[in-house]
């Protein structure tokens, strides 16, 4: 069923509002089209399996849901978010009173990010802390935000466009709602899966694509100094693809500029997504 936002209703005495018992995928698409949709949908499953929810529907039937909503939208590119929940019930913390997993698939214009953040790059602060779901849920795309939400606040308040969440022993995992890369002594380095980082998908076509470029990479712990002593570091995200981060912490990183491998990165992933043929980011005309 097709809502607009004013007429949707979700039950109060669901549990993704009261316990944030839901999983989530986030999706942009290229041309009105989804992008890594079967991916996005894969991750999805594997998330709901990670913290007990059965799905509602068959993947493939999902996907025909999120496609119709996009249609219906009529946006000229859409950023979808394709929720499930694991239903209502009576309160409890007993996962078994919840009664029907609930589907949800938000539609909305995507707004992309001003030209600026890509010519110029961007400032980011560091989050020291230990994530709640690291041991019971590692890898699955949970929507409790809350200490993401809580570092991204601070980065904002410092003039940053994004926090970077540190482990207890001060190495760098991931942003608030991206992964992240730093290129040094010319080999590109990223964290892995077991450090309790959410596995990204545009990270997964990043890797790909550098591959294909040549670029050395290592998939390993990258402690703090190393991050500021990169020459290169970027961050990538589904709707943001990748932006490069010219400062950690007010620190700036290699020759305070965008560089030539985050450059030639993006541009391989937008001739990847079918962008080719368009302007890169970085030289779009305006802010």
């Amino acid at each position: 069923m097709i809502l607009q936002p004013e007429e949707a209703k979700v039950s109060v005495y669901d549990r993704g509002f009261l316990y944030g018992d839901s999983v989530f995928e986030t999706i942009r698409t290229y041309a009105g089209e989804p992008f890594a949709l079967d991916e996005h949908l894969a991750r999805l499953e594997r998330s709901a399996g990670r913290v007990a929810i059965p799905l509602p529907l068959p993947r493939a039937d999902f996907a025909l849901e999120i496609r119709r909503a996009i249609r219906a939208a009529r946006n000229p590119e859409s950023y979808v978010r394709a929720m499930i929940t694991r239903g209502s019930g009576p309160m409890g913390l007993d996962t078994g009173l919840a009664e029907k997993a609930l589907r949800v698939v938000l539609v909305e214009p995507l707004q992309a990010l001003p030209a600026t953040m890509y010519r110029d790059g961007v400032a980011v602060t560091t989050f020291k802390t230990r994530r709640a779901a690291d041991e019971v849920a590692q890898g699955a795309k949970v929507s409790n935000y809350l200490t993401s939400m809580m570092a991204l606040k601070e980065a904002r308040a410092a003039g940053a466009h994004e926090a970077l969440i540190l482990d207890g022993s001060g190495d760098v995992l991931e942003g608030t709602t991206s992964n992240v890369f730093a290129l040094t002594q010319g080999v590109l380095v990223t964290p892995p899966e077991e450090a309790g980082i959410l596995v990204g998908i545009t990270r997964a076509h990043v890797l790909e694509v550098a591959g294909e470029l040549g670029i050395p990479v290592r998939v390993e712990r990258l402690p703090l100094e190393t991050l500021r002593s990169a020459t290169e570091v970027f961050i990538t995200s589904t709707l943001r693809e990748i932006v490069p981060v010219v400062r950690v912490d007010g620190q700036e990183i290699g020759a305070r500029v965008p560089g030539r491998t985050t450059r030639a990165i993006h541009a391989a992933f937008r001739q990847k997504v079918g962008l080719g043929a368009e302007p890169l980011p970085w030289e779009k005309a305006g802010d």
